[in-house]
């Protein structure tokens, strides 16, 4: 479908690409790595033709159709969230909308948000719009950077399952390992000004690369070893009148031989957090803490407490209550009631999944990382800021121009710079690359403090937590051990109580309700209870809906999409009727 074929591309006097060439066939699931600055961006702009190859070929099968979602900044629009889903369809018949629903469900979206404007959602929600309307279009190659970055653990899930039947191909570049090795067949690399294929998994590719560099540097060493035996004999023999010949045949040689060059060292964030002053074991508490916003409450008597040198992985639906439980452990937000407790010598550092107002957009990064109570030399300051990748001047660029990455990489050094003993941390690997991932880990491991996280990378999850808070309903389970142990245990529950469902609270009550909140408990709780029941049909019912809609065949059959899709609003509306009557 594409061919690049001998390609070449410099930006000035920087060469990312010298006689590189790829193939990229129908249903190809590749992914793109590479260390920053090596050209992965500027590939994807020559395949969306933005920019030219120098020399070489890049060739498109005749009429092929090429969709991008870029990292950040979607399209944002006063157009509603289904109309900009299907914007790429002018006349969208009931199949093609009944697609369009569906998508934007498995990707998070409630039917009541379907006539929301994009302008009201924030980045990360109109990204999902975005990624919605790539899906309905279908492009026949799907470029995505970073597609995970602004999804939760479940519509990740339904995302991976959805691209298993994709009939197009597949190209994109992402950090996280256990989204690439599902998705994903084979790795292209971009390595010494060249694109090298490695058909496998990421953990096949490490193996390879490395594999390789051993080879490389084995047969280095061999070369400067002969080198260094034929510059003696030069040495020894040149001046001689009977061994000058030999020794300027000698030179000869050496002139012309092809010097093996070592791969350059990537250049990789170093991270390593200060152990942090020993609290007491108690760390942080939550006591009949009650918390909403507007009409729609979130806890109500959370009882929560975190203990020295815990590592808590908070999991849940969207919408549950994950970054709400960081922020009021952190003490970001209120509480409308309850309490806080804090321990003894408790210093808490909080990394927020959005930027805004944890960084000044107007301040350098020297500044920014100066700013801190600590009054840390300059000079140390700076060295820190190298180890995470902002060297020399780069440290008077405004953050305001910071990538995503660089934003990520500048707030986890204030941490360091400003350290303390329990971490906060909310998606903190998003717009980190895997080196960068690799680093926080390993960091993570050393760190002698508590850390709680929400992320849903689930290779960071499983090498960070040795706890996993599940939130539903306003109430938290705790499961001790890793994310795949809690999910085993889950499904072990799920299995053993197949009629019990997370009805999600914080609906606004109408007047109905608030007259049967002053009826007999007897009564009360025999209605509640029949509601509860309706309630578990009908979700089990949209599921039913939901699996029969996600199956690319049933597309073929107009009139039974249009009838699932009618089905779908139908046991919607009657949900948030029950939900609303409890």
């Amino acid at each position: 479908m594409i061919t690049l074929r001998n390609v070449h591309k410099s930006f000035g006097q920087q060469t990312l690409f010298e006689d590189a060439s790829l193939q990229i066939n129908e249903r190809d699931r590749f992914v793109l790595v590479g260390p920053n600055g090596a050209g992965k961006s500027t590939l994807f702009k020559m395949l969306l033709g933005e920019e030219e190859p120098d020399s070489g070929e890049l060739t498109m099968r005749r009429g092929a159709v090429v969709g991008y979602l870029p990292q950040e900044n979607p399209p944002v629009s006063d157009d509603t969230v289904l109309d900009a889903a299907l914007s790429h369809h002018e006349d969208p018949d009931g199949r093609t909308t009944a697609k369009a629903k569906a998508i934007l469900m498995g990707l998070g979206f409630k039917v009541p948000e379907f006539d929301k404007k994009v302008s009201q959602l924030s980045g990360g929600w109109a990204m999902r719009v975005a990624m919605a309307r790539l899906l309905i279009q279908e492009p026949d190659l799907l470029l995505l950077d970073e597609p995970t970055n602004h999804l939760d653990i479940d519509s990740l899930f339904w995302f991976q399952k959805y691209l298993e039947t994709y009939e197009g191909a597949i190209f994109l570049i992402s950090h996280d390992r256990a989204f690439i090795n599902h998705v994903c067949k084979a790795i292209v690399s971009v390595q010494e000004r060249t694109l090298r294929l490695y058909h496998g998994d990421y953990e096949f590719f490490l193996r390879e690369r490395q594999a390789e560099k051993d080879r490389i540097i084995s047969a280095w060493k061999r070369q400067q070893e002969e080198i260094d035996k034929m510059q003696d004999f030069i040495d020894r023999n040149r001046a001689r009148v009977s061994t000058a010949n030999r020794a300027q045949s000698m030179i000869k040689r050496l002139e012309k031989m092809e010097r093996i060059e070592l791969p350059p060292e990537a250049k990789t964030v170093k991270i390593r957090f200060p152990q942090p002053k020993r609290t007491g074991v108690r760390i942080l508490g939550l006591k009949n803490v009650f918390k909403s916003y507007g009409e729609t409450k979130v806890y109500e008597g959370l009882d929560f407490e975190l203990e020295r040198g815990q590592r808590m992985a908070f999991v849940g639906h969207n919408g549950a209550g994950k970054s709400t439980l960081l922020k009021v452990l952190g003490g970001i937000i209120p509480l409308d009631s309850g309490e806080r407790f804090v321990g003894h010598d408790v210093k808490v550092g909080y990394f927020s999944q959005h930027r805004e107002g944890q960084i000044d957009p107007e301040k350098t990064v020297l500044q920014e990382a100066l700013a801190n109570d600590r009054l840390n030399p300059e000079l140390m300051v700076r060295t820190v800021l190298g180890t995470f990748l902002f060297p020399g001047d780069s440290v008077h660029k405004k953050t305001k121009v910071l990538s995503g990455g660089e934003k990520s990489r500048l707030c986890l050094a204030k941490l360091l710079l400003d350290p303390p003993n329990v971490l906060l941390l909310d998606e903190p690997t998003t717009h980190l690359d895997m080196p960068s991932v690799d680093a926080l880990v390993e960091a993570l491991k050393e760190f002698e403090g508590t850390v709680c996280c929400i992320s849903h990378d689930l290779y960071f999850l499983n090498a960070i937590a040795d706890h996993v808070v599940h939130i539903a309903q306003g109430k938290i389970t705790v499961y001790p051990g890793d994310y795949e142990y809690f999910k085993h245990r889950y499904a072990q529950w799920r299995e053993e109580n197949p009629i019990a469902t997370e009805v999600p609270v914080g609906h606004k009550k109408d007047k109905a309700a608030e007259v049967h909140a002053e009826e007999d408990p007897k009564r009360k709780a025999k209605r509640e209870a029949k509601l509860l029941a309706e309630l578990e049909k009908l979700h089990a019912e949209l599921e039913t809906l939901a699996n029969q809609l996600s199956d690319p065949e049933i597309y073929a059959d107009y009139a039974k999409v249009q009838k699932i899709g009618e089905d779908m609003e139908r046991v919607q509306a009657a949900i948030q009727e029950r939900e609303a009557a409890i």
